[in-house]
């Protein structure tokens, strides 16, 4: 290895190793697309939904949304109800080069803006959610990315070096902060360029 390979590895969840995509379930449950469109930037948005990553609970989550656009109730309840079908397979690619740093003893571990709920029940759909050494979920420590606190909550939790830690992630906002608290960090774009962006910094792609 390189003198400064990254001796720790953190990947982001969400558009990295599993896809997400809201507009999934709502294409059946909102045909309209400018309907639909509104609905989800306007009404159950990615700000909204940030919130639930942050700690706020369904409940609490649905009655803003619902006091704001009573007439959208059952939609808005429909959010959560069909969480799952929003998370619809793995990038079998990410996951492969993850499992096999862990298979060649690199220290793993996962970063995720993530509601705690809606994380457990993706780590029943896809197991090797629980494949690393942890994990720090925003929803249950009540900070998110790209907030600087959540990164050395991270490093804190997990005895990370954070100059010799290379983070993942989808967002380069995220991307930013990681490496505004020392992180070393690459944007994700495909497991193609993940692999290469490992290969570059000394580390193992199979």
């Amino acid at each position: 290895m390189m003198p400064d390979t990254p001796r720790h590895v953190v990947f982001d969840i969400g558009k990295v190793l599993i896809h997400y995509d809201p507009h999934i379930p709502f294409r059946d449950l909102i045909p309209d697309e400018a309907e639909r469109s509104f609905f989800l930037t306007q009404i159950c948005s990615h700000e909204w939904n940030l919130e639930q990553d942050r700690g706020r609970s369904w409940p609490e989550a649905e009655a803003e949304a619902i006091a704001r656009h009573p007439d959208r109730a059952e939609h808005i309840r429909a959010f959560r109800r069909n969480w799952h079908r929003m998370v619809p397979h793995a990038y079998d690619g990410s996951v492969a080069l993850m499992l096999g740093l862990i298979e060649a003893g690199v220290d793993v571990t996962m970063l995720t803006n993530f509601a705690s709920d809606t994380f457990r029940e993706a780590q029943g759909i896809f197991p090797f959610l629980t494949g690393t050494r942890g994990v720090t979920v925003s929803g249950d420590i009540g900070r998110i990315k790209p907030d600087r606190a959540i990164y050395d909550a991270h490093v804190g939790s997990f005895g990370l070096d954070p100059a010799r830690t290379l983070f993942i992630d989808d967002s380069l906002p995220n991307v930013e902060g990681a490496r505004a608290a020392g992180w070393q960090a690459v944007h994700f774009v495909s497991p193609e360029g993940l692999a290469a962006d490992l290969a570059r910094h000394g580390l193992p792609t199979t």
